[in-house]
């Protein structure tokens, strides 16, 4: 089991403290930004008085500890706590899945491995109805008042899946998303999570859920292979607020699908990744689905991008209403990014952009941003083709803005407030078709 012994459970204040300077790099404006709560806390989760029964889940060295949860689960399906206890380490070799829960609280207080073997893992997710080792909704009836916890003790609660193994090798095929959490009225806070094959939270089937004070570590060992696919949070859902968290990973920190509708993210620290994220959105044509939307208060260390939206050409339906604000970049080449031209290195050569629908793109703001664009040469560790799938024709890489976008989808776009400043001290540029958006202004302080 790999831990973290130094680094404990912290809001975004001791976390920019504990991140290379991040404190001094704070503008006053972006510090008092920080402890701002521009929403109230939802009603979500289990209530202790709800709680009638535990179940503390044993433990055999050397066997799979799985089934005897599977075979319990039955009778503490609610009002109930099922306690993975204080240290032990539970070998989950086979997936959960938790349905039908109602009024449960699942403590995970000890550590859990996931198999160390990888093609025991692709063997079990090729098999299984659930791709994740631990789901709380795997297509079964949606759990209602579900809390999933972890431990504030540092040295105990970690979920190991053995990440490295993968990455070394690019070895991505049947990977697991680690936590499937669909639930109506849901928690999740104080979970541990290191080195994640893939996909970390998937939270896109849930309604009504707050997510705070989860510590996510899948950063890229030195001289090991890259952490692709492991974003921090799949926030399609409704009524969510994720605050308070930090995500240290190789793909978005955070992502907003097709569907995600009153979406709050704020009060987090992101390294190493790919942005706030809205999409992708209209894959294969399809009709999309996103809109109000507000993510605020995050910095981005290190990250490949600050703000994104990005969508297919040839989707449908519409993205409106998202707001980016107090944002504070360190060495981030795309500050504020948005296309309508995404597409997948993995799955060929860029598509033909000519003709067809485009995901439409309303109301979008993107206000005060501070900090420093990464415009010296670099190569991103997701690069895997010739040039890289984040290559922008035309860029010249000092762009603190990019625009791509086609006539007639775009409409009442600003950004305003943006402090950035490139790590060359060459002037900060603009890359925007002003004939592609109606109705905007862009209003650029401080260069």
């Amino acid at each position: 089991m790999h831990f973290t012994p130094a680094v404990a459970l912290v809001t975004l204040a001791s976390a920019s403290a504990a991140s290379a300077g991040l404190t001094s790099y704070l503008a006053p404006a972006a510090l008092a930004a920080l402890s701002l709560f521009t929403k109230p806390v939802p009603n979500t989760g289990v209530n202790s008085k709800w709680i009638t029964k535990t179940f503390t889940v044993p433990h055999t060295p050397g066997a799979d500890d799985s089934p005897a949860v599977i075979a319990a689960l039955a009778n503490f399906t609610a009002n109930s706590t099922i306690l993975f206890k204080s240290g032990v380490t539970y070998n989950i070799w086979t997936p959960i899945v938790f349905s039908n829960l109602k009024n449960v609280e699942i403590a995970m207080e000890g550590n859990l491995t996931l198999p160390t073997d990888v093609a025991t893992v692709q063997g079990i997710v090729g098999a299984s109805v659930s791709c994740s080792p631990l789901d709380y909704d795997a297509h079964s009836p949606i759990g209602t008042n579900v809390t999933l916890r972890g431990s504030l003790d540092p040295r105990t609660g970690w979920i190991d899946s053995h990440g490295p193994q993968w990455w070394d090798t690019m070895n991505q095929v049947n990977r697991p998303h680690l936590i499937n959490f669909g639930v109506t009225n849901g928690v999740i806070k104080n979970m541990k999570i290191v080195d994640s094959i893939a996909w970390n939270f998937a939270v896109s089937s849930s309604n009504n859920l707050h997510a705070y004070g989860n510590y996510i570590d899948v950063r890229q060992r030195p001289g090991g292979g890259f952490p692709f696919n492991t974003d921090g949070f799949g926030a399609g859902g409704k009524n969510l607020l994720i605050e308070d968290n930090v995500i240290m990973n190789g793909d978005d920190c955070v992502t907003v699908g097709s569907g995600g509708q009153n979406v709050v993210f704020r009060n987090s620290y992101c390294y190493g990744g790919h942005g706030l994220s809205i999409g992708s959105l209209g894959k294969g044509g399809s009709v999309a689905s996103v809109h109000d939307i507000l993510i605020e208060n995050v910095i981005m260390d290190n990250e490949l991008y600050g703000a994104r939206f990005k969508s297919w050409t040839g989707g449908a339906g519409i993205a409106q209403n998202i707001t980016w604000r107090n944002i504070v970049v360190k060495n981030v080449p795309f500050p504020i990014y948005v296309t309508q031209n995404y597409w997948d290195q993995n799955l060929g050569p860029k598509p033909n952009t000519t003709g067809g629908t485009n995901t439409l793109v309303d109301n979008f703001t993107f206000e005060n941003f501070s900090g420093t664009l990464r415009d010296t040469p670099y190569v991103e560790g997701t690069c895997i083709s010739d040039p890289c799938w984040y290559f922008v024709e035309g860029a010249t890489g000092h762009e603190t803005i990019i625009f791509d976008l086609y006539p007639g989808t775009a409409t009442n776009i600003k950004a305003k407030n943006i402090n950035i400043r490139t790590e060359t001290g060459v002037k900060p540029q603009v890359m925007c078709d002003p004939s592609t958006v109606s109705s905007s202004y862009s209003r650029l302080l401080a260069y």
